[in-house]
């Protein structure tokens, strides 16, 4: 496959707008691709424009199955006056190509693909199968991964590749992600008589007070580090002079291997609890999004693998081993299959995702195939 048509690729999937949903599209792009080449696809398609994609090349061994993964869904598109270029144009100025997801992560996605129908084209010899796993709606709630974990799609899986934008480097843990909402609910009355009502908002200000210090004993993960923690959103009362009988809260929490997903969500309700003995507040906690912190030692050989692969790939950058507090869909994965092998590396440009003129470089895109390419071949040696 030509430079022209790696970008082609790249570039039709920009232009599908894939916002927070509408996967079925991109899904339905890549199946016609795979199929012109005999790969074997098949659609996972649920609601009316969801779709997870899941394609193999390869043949069954006792390597098991290297899984490529990587989400066909973008976040939506901010500040469109200050985009240089449409934010679906896919265009290509000065060896950036820019465009909503062209970094988050249809650059990723578009180098996973060339590289299964590359390494059918070249008739390359596979001990082992290799895996190609598109998800939905990963920006907002993973569905599409915890559909697929459900499948059990981990089952056979020996090490998986998150192609996340990394810029070349090798991230070998990264946090999890726990979404969360505290409704506080009071007892309304007349602003001129605070005493004869309940106020909401003053049962959520409780909370934010301890929230601060709540996690302040946990332990330093090795890799991660502490737990970090906010309160990100808030929303109470309806009018002035009335006080609240309702009032609502967001946070976001970064759990770590040392202090998980499951001590988190105790240490919260405990403290919900405890404001609702102390106090007349009625304080209700729920989970919106829960995803896990993912682990694999550097010294792990596929991570010591990816390293010197990208590293002959890459003469423009030191690639080191890092670690981030995002989250990946590997947090839904690793539920099923807590010590599986994963790594996130993905091109350029990292910092850009998310942002206006998010963009890749035509050169980091290249290489990523490559790399990926290498990975594959070398990891069933």
């Amino acid at each position: 496959m030509n430079k022209k048509e790696k970008l082609k690729i790249l570039t039709d999937l920009i232009k599908i707008r894939s916002v927070n949903g509408n996967e079925l599209a991109v899904s339905e792009y890549i199946v016609a691709l795979l199929k012109k080449r005999n790969i074997a696809v098949k659609i996972d398609r649920f609601d009316d424009k969801r779709a997870n994609l899941i394609a193999e090349i390869g043949k069954s061994s006792s390597k098991g199955a290297l899984c490529f993964t990587g989400h066909q869904d973008t976040v939506a598109v901010a500040e469109r006056d200050n985009w240089e270029y449409g934010p679906f144009s896919g265009q290509i100025v000065d060896g950036k190509v820019y465009g909503r997801g062209a970094a988050d992560m249809k650059s990723g996605l578009a180098a996973q693909i060339i590289m299964l129908i590359e390494l059918v084209e070249e008739q390359r010899n596979l001990n082992g199968i290799v895996r190609f796993v598109a998800t939905a709606g990963e920006e907002y709630g993973a569905q599409g991964a915890y559909r697929l974990n459900s499948q059990e799609i981990t089952e056979d899986i020996d090490a998986m590749v998150v192609g996340e934008p990394t810029s070349g480097q090798i991230i070998y843990a990264h946090s999890g992600s726990l979404n969360y909402q505290i409704r506080s609910y009071g007892k309304s009355a007349h602003s001129s008589r605070p005493a004869q009502g309940i106020n909401a908002i003053s049962g959520l200000v409780q909370y934010i007070n301890a929230e601060k210090t709540l996690f302040d004993d946990t332990p330093s993960d090795p890799f991660l580090g502490r737990v970090q923690h906010s309160v990100t959103l808030i929303k109470g009362g309806q009018q002035v002079n009335s006080i609240p009988s309702y009032a609502e809260l967001y946070g976001n929490i970064r759990p770590t291997k040392s202090f998980n997903n499951d001590q988190i969500i105790e240490r919260v309700r405990n403290k919900i609890k405890k404001i609702n003995h102390e106090s007349l507040f009625k304080l209700e906690f729920s989970i919106v999004h829960n995803f896990y912190p993912i682990g694999t030692s550097p010294n792990n050989s596929f991570v010591k693998l990816a390293q010197k692969i990208a590293s002959e790939q890459y003469k423009d950058r030191e690639i080191d081993l890092k670690t981030i507090n995002g989250a990946t869909d590997a947090s839904v994965f690793i539920q099923s299959k807590p010590n599986m092998p994963v790594i996130v590396l993905g091109p350029d440009a990292w910092k850009s995702a998310h942002q206006a003129n998010e963009f890749t470089t035509v050169d980091s895109y290249l290489k990523t195939i490559e790399i990926y390419k290498k990975i594959a071949l070398s990891f069933f040696e």
